[in-house]
């Protein structure tokens, strides 16, 4: 795949978006959200990988979203609570920066496929990028507690502590497909001319 000045720079942006998506609620405390007791913090990071895909198409986004951990892992500040290094990819939260990579080469192959603008297409390909998020972080987290932390619990408790997460994510989702939609109508992108 040859890249272009264009396409390093878009896929530059998104590493700054994802690290600010990780970030929000460090900036802006108030956008943390109480549901039932807990807070749920307003991560745009699930938001971002969507729109990676479907903006910038399976290899380039997945390309930014690997770049996005090569930059974390390698000591900058850009995973959520302005952490850095290869201990946040070992954490019980590290399959959901690992699942970043594979929402953006789902999500952009199937809006690559259907080439069509139409608001079904981006929402199937958001809600399909959400399931892939949250199959690898929540069965990496399972795995985690279950094994180096030997914290014994349920796969099926792992997934019911991520329901506030959903709820949330499910509703960026939605909003990518939306963005994308209304932003297609003024931006061609490359990998339409190029299907």
């Amino acid at each position: 795949m040859k890249l272009r000045p264009i396409d390093l720079t878009v896929g530059a942006m998104f590493v700054c978006l994802m690290a600010i998506g990780a970030n929000i609620t460090v900036w802006f405390p108030m956008l943390a959200v109480p549901i039932g007791g807990a807070s749920v913090p307003l991560s745009l990071q699930t938001f971002f990988a969507i729109l990676a895909g479907l903006m910038l198409g399976k290899k380039l986004g997945s390309i930014s979203m690997l770049t996005y951990l090569f930059v974390g892992v390698a000591g900058v500040p850009v995973f959520a609570q302005m952490s850095a290094g290869p201990a946040a990819i070992v954490s019980p939260t590290g399959g959901f920066i690992i699942s970043f990579i594979f929402i953006a080469f789902f999500v952009g192959l199937i809006a690559e496929r259907n080439k069509k603008n139409t608001i079904p297409l981006y929402t199937f390909a958001a809600l399909i990028g959400l399931l892939v998020n949250y199959v690898i972080g929540v069965t990496y987290m399972y795995i985690a507690m279950n094994t180096w932390l030997e914290l014994n619990i349920s796969y099926s408790l792992a997934w019911k502590g991520m329901i506030p997460f959903i709820i949330k994510d499910g509703a960026f989702a939605c909003l990518a497909a939306l963005f994308m939609v209304n932003l297609a109508k003024r931006v061609s992108f490359k990998w339409k001319a190029a299907a």
